[in-house]
């Protein structure tokens, strides 16, 4: 049986781990696709052949796009999943030849969007107000 400990746990994780996503990383990366829009090189890693810009537009996709869905509790269970594989690509491929400590942070993302995979938004989101609603 849930109780409300368990529903304020998912909040901060959706808060913390999507907001730090959101302004440390995504933010970053929207900065970087903005500045290809208005013509300058970007410099952004090419991940699986797609391609840098590709790759770059799947990037703020997800940390822009999904960890502010995740904030907001929106659809959080699907919106974790584009995050996880980004996480997953980051600690495994991006960082793949890389010591333990360069993937930490990955990973530590990695396992915060498994929570929010498995476990959804909780009672503080707006997955629980349009549900209830319907």
């Amino acid at each position: 049986m849930k109780n409300i400990f368990d529903d304020v746990v998912l909040l901060i994780v959706r808060l913390v781990f999507g907001g730090l996503m959101l302004l440390n990383h995504g933010m970053s990366k929207l900065n970087k696709l903005v500045d290809f829009l208005n013509g300058q090189e970007v410099g952004f890693r090419s991940v699986l052949g797609l391609g840098e810009i590709p790759s770059l537009f799947l990037a703020v996709f997800s940390e822009v796009g999904c960890a502010a869905m995740l904030v907001l509790g929106f659809q959080t269970k699907k919106a974790s999943w584009p995050l996880i594989a980004t996480m997953f690509i980051a600690a495994f491929v991006v960082h793949g030849p890389d010591p333990l400590k360069k993937k930490e942070m990955a990973l530590l993302y990695l396992t915060a969007y498994l929570v929010t995979a498995v476990f959804g938004g909780g009672k503080y989101s707006l997955d629980r107000v349009w549900f209830k609603r319907r």
